[in-house]
C-alpha cells in the first residue's frame, strides 16, 4: 500500500510540473537548435561570393573593402552549407542567419522560402527527407531569433537541383545546402 501512495504522489508531482510549464496558445514555442562544433575543413569554392559565407565577404576580387555595412554584406549571402548526411547548422553560418532574422523581424511583411538540398548519394526519398530536415534546422534557428513561422516556407528538392556536377567531395559539398529565397 505504501508503494502505491508513493506512485500517486509522484504522478501528481509530474502533472503539476508539466502543467506549470505550459504556454498560452498565442506564444510561439522555441525549439532547441543543434550546433556543430567548429571545424577546419575549407568551405567549397563558389564563383559568386554574394551567395556564400566566409572571410571574403564584403571585399572585391582585389581584396578592397566594398564599404557595405555588416548586415548588408551578410544579407547578400543566401546559402547555408551542411556536412555529409547532417542537418546541423555550422557555426560559420550563424551571423548570416542572424542578419536575415533581423531583417525579417524588422519587416513582418517579408517572407522567405527555405529550399533544402542534398547531394546525389542516397535514395531519392532519403534525400528529400534530408533536404527537409536541413530546411527545418534553418527555420528553427530563425524562430529562436524572433522570426515568425508564418514568414517562412520550407521546400525540399533533395538531389533534384544540384549546382555542382561531378562525383567528388568538392561537388557534393556544394550541393548540401539550404538556399534562402525572399518572396
Amino acid at each position: 500500500m505504501r508503494g502505491s501512495k508513493f506512485l500517486q504522489v509522484m504522478g501528481v508531482a509530474c502533472v503539476l510540473g508539466v502543467t506549470g510549464c505550459t504556454t498560452t496558445p498565442t506564444e510561439e514555442v522555441q525549439e532547441p537548435v543543434e550546433v556543430a562544433e567548429p571545424s577546419t575543413p575549407a568551405e567549397p569554392e563558389m564563383t559568386d561570393s554574394s551567395t556564400t559565407y566566409g572571410a571574403d565577404a564584403g571585399t572585391t576580387a582585389g581584396g578592397e573593402s566594398t564599404g557595405m555595412n555588416a548586415d548588408s554584406a551578410l544579407l547578400g549571402k543566401k546559402v547555408v552549407y551542411f556536412d555529409f548526411d547532417k542537418a546541423v547548422i555550422k557555426p560559420e553560418a550563424f551571423e548570416v542567419l542572424k542578419a536575415h532574422a533581423r531583417r525579417l523581424v524588422a519587416d513582418g511583411s517579408l517572407t522567405i522560402r527555405l529550399e533544402g538540398h542534398a547531394d546525389e548519394r542516397g535514395t531519392r526519398e532519403y534525400n528529400l527527407a534530408l533536404g527537409e530536415r536541413r530546411g527545418n534546422a534553418v527555420a528553427k534557428f530563425m524562430r529562436v531569433n524572433g522570426v515568425s513561422s508564418s514568414q517562412m516556407d520550407i521546400v525540399s528538392y533533395g538531389e533534384e537541383k544540384p549546382i555542382a556536377f561531378g562525383q567528388s567531395e568538392q561537388a557534393w559539398s556544394q550541393n548540401r545546402r539550404v538556399e534562402i529565397s525572399y518572396q
